[in-house]
């Protein structure tokens, strides 16, 4: 079952990305959601619909969680539930900035079962499925074995202040992509060393990154070393961070303990 759904979603996601591709760069409306939750366009919401209408008729009995779409706490009665980010990096989707992507994961029991991640500007696609493997445009992928010094670390300026590190921030090359999802993923493919978040992530962001993360050699928890556990009541986690075992050791080791950002 993990392959069928595999192969399911990277093919909702390619569809998503026809969509989206029509919107981008085309002057799509945007709208502010309540509560500083950031900005919704017009894609996001056509590339739900259609992702809604065509993966749950595909599978009726599998719960739904998505960014847009109203929360039903009866995803937390069904066995398997889909988790999805129409448009993980909607700010760059608006900027005009290619490194937006479609986010869709199968979750049963917390453990993510099958992922597709899909950048349509760059014709990328990420999938992994449990003990399946991660491969991009169907090439196997695998992470670096970084150490701590030099290590080029995906995340955003607040997550390197000082403050969260024991002994100060260790000496890593600081880069940042603007999709949570699409940064996991790099992480996979070796392209970087390590992505790090310390704000509560929502699971829509990272549920189908970690795995491909995860299957690509990568060890994903949250900063106190903790497995990442999905379909939650309250559909977030305490951060993320992935990179190979060795490098995720060193960081985990210089994480103060509780830390959080603003």
């Amino acid at each position: 079952m993990p392959e069928t759904d595999r192969a399911l979603l990277a093919d909702a996601a390619r569809a998503a990305g026809q969509i989206a591709l029509s919107y981008f760069k085309n002057d799509p409306s945007v709208v502010d959601k309540p509560d500083g939750a950031g900005p919704v366009t017009e894609a996001d919401l056509a590339v739900n619909a259609m992702l809604e209408r065509d993966l749950r008729a595909a599978r009726p009995d599998y719960g739904w969680l998505s960014e847009e779409t109203e929360d039903d706490s009866g995803r937390l009665r069904t066995k398997r539930q889909f988790v999805i980010d129409p448009i993980d990096g909607t700010r760059a989707f608006i900027a005009g900035n290619p490194d937006w992507a479609h986010s869709l994961a199968i979750v049963e029991e917390g453990r993510v079962l099958a992922a597709a991640v899909y950048l349509p500007v760059r014709d990328l696609m990420f999938t992994a499925s449990f003990r399946g493997g991660a491969t991009l445009n169907d090439a196997p992928v695998t992470v670096t074995r970084a150490g701590l010094d030099g290590a080029t670390l995906l995340g955003a300026k607040p997550n390197f202040a000082p403050h969260h590190w024991r002994g100060g921030t260790p000496p890593v090359i600081q880069k940042f992509r603007s999709s949570l999802a699409y940064r996991l993923c790099l992480v996979a493919q070796g392209r970087y060393d390590g992505m790090i978040t310390l704000r509560p992530s929502w699971e829509w962001d990272i549920a189908a990154g970690s795995l491909i993360a995860a299957e690509a050699g990568a060890k994903v928890t949250d900063q106190s070393d903790t497995a990442l556990l999905f379909n939650n009541r309250h559909p977030q986690v305490a951060g993320v961070l992935a990179a190979g075992p060795e490098l995720h050791a060193h960081l985990v080791q210089k994480l103060e303990p509780n830390t959080a950002t603003p």
